[in-house]
């Protein structure tokens, strides 16, 4: 076997590659042999056919099988010699002429090809030691704990319909279809067409819920509000905004009291331990969004400490992904690119960035695990599994059945339990500074981590 480097840019490469006819004629010779003893032929018995025979009966499929052989297993152990792993599947370019194929087919030509791949990155990896970490810490106050538990109160209690001559007082809980708009223009998460909202419980911007007291079922109104300051999209901080609002239905609270009996409803002992399990559950998904907002901390300090070229046919697939979502969403919202406040070229440019932000941090953590032994482990991925397929009330066992049956995405379950177990592994090295502060600037937080680059997953 010849090899011959013709291409050696970057992370390119090419290579020729000639396999002597000796070589493929010994492979065929092999073959036939394996042949000769399955083939079951008229006239002759099993494992007796003679080799002549064989060759003249399947001589050229059996050489056009040694051949793909041939070069898979060339391809693999001339990157095993050279020490370079492949980013991608390498691409084989056979010759042209059919001619010159046929005297390779027929043992009388030597084989020559060319390869090319692009390799994987040596990665060096930075100090990961000491990097400096805020940690969000809410402690959640008295009025915020007084307002979930009576949201969870209200729920529970349950609502009848006011009927047609429905009309909006405090505690009653609609359903509104509206537009939203600033200056006249319509902007992104203003508009729905069936939002369920209980007047007076402060899940809408400040002045929403009051202006529809008195409605009508079936009424179509203008409400003015203003964004708060601190609204956790910049975009919309502070802005003067227009909804037209139509009243779908009113519902009113059943009668009833939040006392202990009400709390035996849904389980618990009495008001004091419904208290607590709602309070148990407020901060269970306040560690979750600190913990996202240091994990995001974690991956921007790894992006900023390794700078090296990533392999172009990974970003260009991680791109794909990304950008067919993005036209997807676009397109099923009915929106363009201009609506977004930006152009077709600019978002392919801003995706491609993240596109190779994500192949570079994968990299990044996929060397982290591997020279720190963080592995997944049988259990985990098994919870993993469990998790997802819990996502799917009433579809369990069809979701099951898919892992079960395609390997490749049970195996891609693996990688974002791996990518959260390093970032772990790199938060317990890391010098972390606890950071009060309330709610709505952790929220606040998560919509800019969002905004500045949408993770959603590495690979």
């Amino acid at each position: 076997m010849q090899v011959t480097e013709t291409l050696n840019e970057g992370l390119k490469r090419k290579l020729s590659v000639t396999i002597p006819a000796a070589d493929l004629n010994t492979r065929l010779s092999a073959k036939l042999e394996e042949l000769k003893g399955q083939a079951n032929i008229k006239g002759f018995r099993p494992g007796k056919v003679p080799l002549a025979h064989i060759k003249k009966m399947f001589g050229r499929s059996a050489m056009s099988e040694v051949m793909t052989d041939a070069i898979n297993s060339t391809v693999s152990d001339t990157l095993d010699g050279r020490n370079e792993r492949a980013a991608a599947q390498p691409k084989v370019d056979l010759p042209d002429d059919q001619a010159v194929i046929n005297e390779v087919l027929d043992g009388n030509a030597d084989l020559s090809f060319d390869v090319e791949y692009e390799v994987l990155p040596p990665v060096e990896l930075m100090d990961l030691k000491g990097v400096k970490l805020n940690k969000p810490v809410v402690e959640i106050t008295d009025e915020e704990l007084d307002a979930e538990v009576n949201r969870v109160f209200a729920q529970n209690r349950g609502y009848t319909d006011k009927g047609d001559e429905g009309v909006v007082e405090n505690g009653d809980r609609l359903g509104l279809s509206f537009v939203g708009k600033i200056d006249g223009k319509a902007f992104d998460g203003g508009t729905s067409d069936h939002a369920h909202l209980t007047v007076g419980s402060g899940e809408f911007i400040p002045g929403f819920e009051e202006q529809l007291i008195g409605f009508k079922k079936g009424q179509t109104g203008e409400i003015e509000v203003t964004f708060p300051a601190d609204y956790q999209s910049d975009e919309l901080a502070g802005k003067k905004a227009t909804f037209e609002v139509t009243v779908l239905h009113v519902d009113g609270p059943n009668t009833g009291d939040l006392d202990d009996e009400f709390a035996q409803k849904l389980g618990v002992e009495n008001v004091e331990a419904l208290r607590a399990a709602v309070k148990t559950q407020m901060e269970a998904a306040l560690a979750s969004m600190s913990r996202q907002h240091v994990k995001r901390q974690i991956l921007d300090a790894l992006d900023d400490g390794h700078k090296f070229d990533v392999p172009a046919q990974l970003v260009d697939a991680e791109f794909d992904t990304i950008w067919n979502r993005v036209v997807h969403e676009i397109e099923h919202h009915g929106r363009s690119f201009e609506d977004e406040g930006t152009t077709e070229e600019a978002a392919k440019e801003q995706y491609r960035k993240i596109a190779e932000r994500r192949v570079r941090l994968g990299l990044v953590v996929a060397e982290i695990g591997n020279k720190n032994d963080v592995n997944v482990t049988e259990e985990e991925h098994q919870q993993a599994l469990i998790a997802e397929v819990r996502r799917f009330p009433g579809q369990e066992q069809q979701v099951y059945d898919y892992y079960r049956k395609n390997p490749q995405a049970l195996a891609g379950l693996r990688a974002p339990v791996f990518e959260n177990k390093v970032v772990d592994y790199v938060a317990d090295l890391g010098a972390i500074t606890d950071k009060k502060m309330t709610r709505a600037e952790l929220a606040k937080l998560i919509q800019a981590d969002e905004d500045d680059v949408p993770e959603e997953h590495h690979h």
